[in-house]
């Protein structure tokens, strides 16, 4: 009994890892279709849970988180390259320990915070990676400018 059980938990570890992988397969052709026009770094794995994405084609509208293995710096060359390629133009840009890139399209807007990796597991293995969450927002987005305008906010509850 004591001999299947080393068996038991390679099995069991090695089954986490191919469900991983498959997440990130069946998300990195997800999001190749709704985001077909943006590039996307090929070494990034999508974080599951921030990630949120409304609407299809040319109307979505969301976040994209990414863990990229890139250096913020090696990432701001990247967009910088391959964006303009695909016919978004950048609009506005913020360059420093944190990377703010606007690009628009269409009518639609992108923006792509880069900032570098600041967890413990970066720091113990001396890695330069990168954060990067992509934002997009259609225009036809928000029909209603003030859908709150008619709430009346003093019934709410106080606080403690």
């Amino acid at each position: 009994m004591k001999k299947l059980l080393p068996v038991f938990l390679v099995a069991a570890l090695s089954g986490c890892a191919i469900f991983v992988d498959e997440f990130q397969s069946n998300q990195r052709m997800v999001l190749d279709y709704l985001l077909s026009d943006l590039p996307l770094p090929k070494d990034a794995d999508i974080i599951k849970d921030p990630t949120v994405i409304l609407g299809t084609g040319n109307s979505i509208s969301g976040r994209v988180v990414l863990v990229s293995s890139y250096t913020p710096a090696e990432n701001l060359i990247f967009y910088g390259n391959e964006t303009p390629t695909t016919g978004w133009t950048l609009v506005s840009s913020k360059v420093g320990e944190e990377i703010t890139l606007v690009y628009t399209k269409e009518g639609r807007y992108a923006t792509i915070d880069i900032s570098p990796k600041t967890n413990f597991e970066s720091f113990i293995q001396g890695s330069y990676g990168s954060d990067i969450m992509i934002s997009m927002v259609h225009p036809d987005a928000i029909a209603v400018q003030n859908p709150y305008q008619g709430l009346d906010y003093g019934n709410l509850p106080e606080t403690p």
